[in-house]
C-alpha cells in the first residue's frame, strides 16, 4: 500500500523492534498520530508533560535494553523534556525522539512556535538529524534506531510537510553495531593494577552492574583482594538474595573521599573516575587520593561484560564463593519514631521477588539503600544525572517494559511535584507501580547542602525557599485526583499494613508517609 512519510517512518521503526511510543504530540505531529492509528505494532502512551514522556522512555530503555520512541511537539516540547533527557544521557539509555517541525515553507515566517530545534536537540546527543524529504524519513528512522542501541539518544526532527507527503515506503532495519571491546593493552594494564591487591579499587558502572558482571567482578576481588565499588548513581544495578553485594560510593563527597583514601590504583569500567557532585569551599572536587593511578579500562559504551570475562581469564580467578545473604532489617514497633529508615525496613522485608525499584527518595533514602541487600532479588534504578523529577516517569517506563514485574517507586515529595502527571499515565495504563511518597515537607537535601557550602545561620527568607509547607502538599488528594488509589501512613504499623496490601494488589497505588 502507498504510505506517506509518517507511515513509512513508523513502519520502519516497528520493523526495527520499537514497540512503544511515549507521546505528547501537537499540531505538527498529527500525521504521526494518524500513522500510529493506521500502522499496527506501536503502543501509544500519552504523558501529560514532556518530562514524563522522556523520563518514561529512559526507564523503558534501562529495563528493556532497547529503545522506545517519544513523540514531542517542536522545540518547546523537546525543551520541556530536557531534564529527564539529561538523566537518560547519563544512564546511556537507548531512546529515539521524534520531534515535529513546522512545514519547511512555514519556518521562514517565524510563527510563534518556531525555534532552533537542532540547537536544542544537540544538547543531549551527537545524533541529530532533520529529515530532508518524505522518502528520507524511513531511512532516517532506521539509522536513528540503530544509533540508539549504542547507548545514545537519537533525535530525529520531522518537518510536517514531509510527514504528509507520499513516500517510497518503509525500509529494512539496520543491524546495530556491536559494543566495542577494550584493547588487550588496557586489559593487561588493568590486570597489573588489580594484582596490587587491597591497594586497588575496581570501580564499576553501566552494564557491569548486571548480575553477570557483578559475579565476574567479585571473582576478581576474591582472587586479588582489590575492592569492588560501584558509582554513586548507577542506571541499573541487580541486587538481593543470592546475588553478591557491591559497595556503592556515598553521595556526600567527604564520605566518598574517606572510602577511597587508601587506594593507590583504581581500575574504572563502565563509568568515569569519581568526582564530587558539586564544588564546596575548601574541599576537593576530585575524590581519589593524590597519587592514585587511574586506569580507564572501558567506558559505558564499551563491552563491559567481555572485559570482565577476559580479566577473569587473565587473572585465573576461581569461581565465586558466595557469602551468606545479609539479614533483613528489623521492623521497628509502632511506638518508635516513624523515620525514613523505618519505611525502608518495611519495604525491604516485603519487597516482591524480581521487583524493580525506581529510587528518587533523595535525602530520605540515603541511609536505607543498604537495607535491601538481603531483600528478594530486584533491579535498582537511580537518579543518574541528578535532575530531579525522574523517579515517577522512570517507574512508568519500567512498568511498561516489564509488565510481569512489580515496580516500587521510592519518591521524595519535592521531586515528585516536578512530574506528578506520571500518576495519571499510571492510572490510564493500569501500570503495576506502588509509589511511596516520603513527605518531609521540604527540599531536605538542599537544607543539608546549605550547611555544606558554609551557610551556618540561614534566615527565614532563605529557609522559606527550601520549605514545602504553607500550604502542605496532600499526596492522597493529588493521586486520587489523577485516578490512583492512595492512602496515608503516620506510623510504622499503618505503613506496614498499607504496603503489604499494595504489593498484593495489581495496578497503581500511592502511599504517602508522613515523616
Amino acid at each position: 500500500m502507498s504510505m506517506n512519510g509518517a507511515e513509512a517512518l513508523l513502519k520502519t521503526m516497528i520493523d526495527a523492534g520499537v514497540e512503544v511510543c511515549f507521546a505528547n504530540p501537537g499540531t505538527s505531529e498529527m500525521q504521526l498520530v494518524a500513522a500510529i492509528d493506521k500502522i499496527p505494532g506501536m503502543r501509544p502512551i500519552l504523558g501529560l508533560f514532556e518530562g514524563v514522556v522522556t523520563g518514561a522512555a529512559d526507564g523503558y530503555g534501562r529495563m528493556a535494553d532497547k529503545p522506545a520512541a517519544t513523540l514531542l511537539h517542536l522545540g518547546s516540547g523537546y525543551s520541556n523534556g530536557m531534564a529527564n533527557l539529561h538523566n537518560a544521557k547519563r544512564a546511556f539509555s537507548p531512546i529515539v525522539n521524534i520531534i515535529g517541525e513546522h512545514a519547511v515553507d512555514h519556518i521562514p515566517l517565524d510563527a510563534p512556535l518556531t525555534s532552533d530545534i537542532e540547537g536544542h536537540a544537540a544538547l543531549h546527543t551527537n545524533w541529530v538529524r532533520t529529515s530532508q524529504s518524505a522518502v528520507a524519513m524511513a531511512k532516517d528512522g532506521a539509522e536513528a534506531v540503530a544509533a540508539s542501541y549504542a547507548g545514545r539518544i537519537a533525535n530525529l526532527i520531522v518537518p510536517a510537510n514531509y510527514a504528509w507527503t507520499e513516500s517510497e515506503g518503509a525500509v529494512e532495519p539496520i543491524e546495530p553495531a556491536a559494543w566495542p571491546k577494550v584493547s588487550d593493552e588496557d586489559l593487561t594494564a588493568a590486570a597489573k593494577a588489580l594484582k596490587e591487591g587491597e591497594q586497588c579499587c575496581l570501580f564499576l558502572g553501566g552494564r557491569a552492574l548486571r548480575e553477570e558482571g557483578i559475579v565476574l567482578a567479585k571473582r576478581i576481588e576474591q582472587a586479588t583482594g582489590a575492592k569492588v565499588i560501584c558509582e554513586v548513581f548507577p542506571a541499573r544495578i541487580q541486587r538481593g538474595r543470592g546475588r553478591p553485594t557491591v559497595d556503592r560510593l556515598p553521595y556526600l563527597g567527604e564520605f566518598a573521599a574517606d572510602v577511597l583514601k587508601d587506594f593507590k590504583h583504581m581500575v574504572v569500567l563502565g563509568t568515569k573516575a569519581p568526582v564530587s557532585f558539586f564544588a564546596y569551599p575548601e574541599k576537593p572536587s576530585v575524590l581519589t587520593p593524590a597519587g592514585c593511578q587511574i586506569q580507564d579500562l572501558g567506558s559505558a559504551q564499551d563491552d563491559q561484560i567481555d572485559a570482565l570475562q577476559r580479566l577473569v581469564a587473565l587473572l585465573e580467578a576461581p569461581e565465586l564463593e558466595l557469602a551468606e545473604d545479609p539479614a533483613l532489617p528489623a521492623i521497628p514497633s509502632k511506638e518508635e519514631l516513624f523515620t525514613a529508615e523505618a519505611v525502608g525496613a518495611v519495604i525491604a522485608n516485603y519487597l516482591p521477588e524480581n521487583a524493580i525499584v525506581s529510587d528518587e527518595a533523595n535525602t530520605s533514602g540515603i541511609f536505607s539503600y543498604g537495607m535491601y541487600e538481603g531483600a528478594a532479588k530486584h533491579d535498582w534504578l537511580t537518579l543518574t544525572g541528578g535532575a530531579i523529577g525522574q523517579g515517577l516517569p522512570v517507574a512508568v517506563g519500567a512498568a511498561v517494559a516489564c509488565p510481569d514485574r512489580k515496580v516500587i517507586n521510592l519518591q521524595a515529595d519535592g521531586a515528585a511535584m516536578y512530574t506528578n502527571q506520571a500518576l495519571w499515565t499510571m492510572a490510564r495504563e493500569r501500570l503495576d507501580v506502588v509509589t511511596v511518597i516520603y513527605n518531609n515537607s521540604s527540599y531536605a537535601i538542599l537544607n543539608l547542602e546549605l550547611m555544606r557550602v558554609g551557610v551556618e545561620n540561614p534566615g527565614e527568607r532563605a529557609k522559606s525557599m527550601l520549605d514545602l509547607s504553607n500550604p502542605n502538599l496532600d499526596w492522597v488528594k493529588i493521586a486520587e485526583g489523577q485516578g490512583v488509589k492512595a492512602s496515608r501512613a503516620t506510623n510504622v504499623e499503618e505503613f506496614e499494613a498499607q504496603f503489604k496490601e499494595a504489593v498484593a494488589e495489581s495496578g497503581p497505588r500511592l502511599i504517602e508517609v508522613i515523616l
